[in-house]
């Protein structure tokens, strides 16, 4: 980390999110109305009316929620050159999703403005529990760097070639700038491998994460809680040793599955060691939660995105949600008004949320076994109740 004060570093990226938990309302009020007036500069948001909306509730009657499948015919605008018609900035690079729930590959648009938000939310679990420990030590080791490439090809838009990649490495790359954090390998290491396709690709990037680190003081990992496991088994398998055997960590803070602290806790400790595990919820769209505390669930990033449920008593605010409701998550973002994400979140009394799984009938059921499994009476409490 650079030579500057970390306490200030973390209040001043810190403390709009702490505001934010104070009073929810307000900070969606405000955040509505930011994203309106982007919208207002779009052809899609003329259509529905955006400079006119004024509340939540107009919002609501103005804006449908979409899915990426609603949206892929005014994207293909965009791709074509047609920036305004979907958004109010111009492109500056595609984040692309692994198709990890079976269906192709989404393509995500992102903007100056959505690039600097990716830089500023994804180091927010690292750097709150950095600031709520104390543990400042942390930040002058280096983060283990598992991202997926942030630049794996390029894609005409209109008469520009512009990069796309992978949502975790471009958070790797923006957030490491906002955080001044030190990553080994580099994410321009990590891009100069190309693809991620193959088992082969996986034990390329794998091997130049190993030899790159093993000599250097890593405190922290951040990313993918897969790539963390795959890892872990590639370092027993290839050196005969665990990543705990290596590095002494401090943190890891793993995202992008459910049941980080109920499924998965236990094999993360026994690869990575005593470490303390401080979950991040996100997607290829954005950042939208992280661990606040020691209780393990997640609030979100209110003063940065527009949340709301599908539940059934209807669409609601996510800070209106009563503990124990679960319903369908629905996000507004500087790039996607009303984008249902395909997530279904559970509250555990304000301000506290978890994801449970995709939007699939039996995601209660699978959810309740494995809390059962995993001893989280809590949770089994909620579902059943």
């Amino acid at each position: 980390m650079a030579d500057t004060d970390p306490r200030a570093m973390l209040s001043a990226l810190l403390q709009p999110w702490y505001d934010a938990l104070d009073d929810p309302a307000k900070a969606q009020q405000e955040v509505l109305h930011r994203l309106l007036e982007g919208y207002a500069q779009t052809d899609y948001g003329a259509q529905h009316g955006a400079a006119q909306v004024g509340s939540i509730e107009e919002f609501r009657r103005a804006f449908p929620v979409v899915t990426y499948e609603d949206l892929q015919p005014i994207l293909g605008r965009v791709m074509e050159g047609d920036t305004s018609a979907f958004l109010s900035e111009p492109v500056m690079g595609w984040a692309l999703t692994r198709g990890a729930t079976g269906k192709k590959p989404r393509y995500i648009p992102m903007t100056a403005t959505d690039i600097a938000e990716r830089g500023r939310y994804s180091p927010r679990a690292l750097l709150n529990y950095v600031h709520r420990t104390g543990r400042y030590d942390v930040l002058s080791g280096y983060c283990l760097n598992q991202s997926f490439p942030s630049q794996v090809g390029t894609m005409q838009v209109g008469d520009r070639q512009v990069h796309y990649g992978y949502s975790s490495g471009i958070y790797a790359r923006h957030g490491q700038r906002q955080a001044q954090l030190r990553l080994v390998p580099t994410q321009e290491e990590i891009d100069a491998l190309g693809g991620w396709q193959s088992r082969e690709d996986w034990e390329r990037r794998f091997e130049l994460i190993y030899q790159q680190a093993k000599d250097k003081p890593v405190t922290m990992l951040m990313g993918v809680a897969q790539m963390m496991l795959e890892f872990g088994s590639f370092c027993k398998r290839r050196y005969g040793v665990y990543p705990k055997d290596v590095w002494k960590m401090a943190v890891l803070v793993p995202a992008s599955i459910p049941g980080i602290h109920t499924r998965y806790r236990p094999a993360l400790r026994a690869l990575y060691g005593d470490v303390e595990i401080v979950e991040m919820y996100g997607a290829t769209e954005g950042i939208f939660a992280q661990q606040l505390d020691e209780r393990p669930y997640v609030v979100p990033n209110y003063d940065a995105f527009f949340f709301e449920v599908q539940t059934r008593r209807g669409m609601v605010m996510v800070h209106d949600m009563r503990r124990g409701e679960r319903g369908s998550l629905v996000i507004s973002t500087a790039i996607l008004p009303r984008y249902r994400i395909g997530d279904v979140v559970m509250c555990y009394g304000r301000p506290y949320f978890r994801c449970l799984g995709r939007e699939r009938d039996y995601h209660p059921i699978r959810f309740g076994f494995e809390s059962f499994l995993n001893g989280d009476w809590e949770s089994l409490a909620l579902l059943f109740r």
